[in-house]
């Protein structure tokens, strides 16, 4: 059975650690991670994933951090999706060794040995993934209190949701 409290309380540090200034943005957010890890993170959309399961991936290239979604219904979705992969980042969840084969799966126009790790689910119900998706409600929740929308009134989802 999975402690949801444990994973609350590393969630809530890690994001307590990050000490964001306001106002706080997916963008924001990318350029602290960044300039914390030296590293730069490309964020793009991925079409025809391997499995239908795929929403996104956090894959370690030899000299950069890139991040595929699958395509999202809302730029609220996509933005989900980024922050969750975002907290695999900040947790400093561990990534695997990748196989050629398995980078030329997602990449086959790119050179063997770029492609380096890449964070593999198993399952989405295990520690890690329960940490992240509460670290990137957390972050998506503090995107909306930076950046208050006038036409987003109780009970109008349509421009919260897009």
């Amino acid at each position: 059975m999975m402690d949801y409290s444990a994973s609350r309380r590393r969630a809530e540090a890690a994001e307590a650690g990050l000490e964001l200034t306001e106002p706080v943005s997916l963008a924001s957010i990318q350029a602290h991670l960044e300039e914390s890890n030296g590293r730069a993170i490309i964020i793009k959309p991925i079409q025809g994933t391997p499995t239908d399961k795929v929403c996104g991936l956090w894959f370690g290239l030899d000299d950069v951090d890139l991040i595929l979604h699958a395509p999202a219904a809302s730029e609220v979705h996509r933005q989900q999706i980024v922050l969750h992969e975002f907290a695999h980042i900040i947790l400093r969840h561990e990534q695997e060794d990748l196989s050629n084969d398995y980078a030329k799966v997602f990449f086959p126009d790119l050179a063997p040995g770029r492609v380096v790790s890449a964070l593999k689910r198993t399952d989405f119900f295990d520690e890690l993934e329960v940490t992240a998706e509460i670290l990137a409600d957390r972050l998506a929740s503090r995107i909306r209190r930076s950046n208050p929308r006038p036409d987003a009134q109780p009970g109008n989802f349509g421009a919260i949701f897009g």
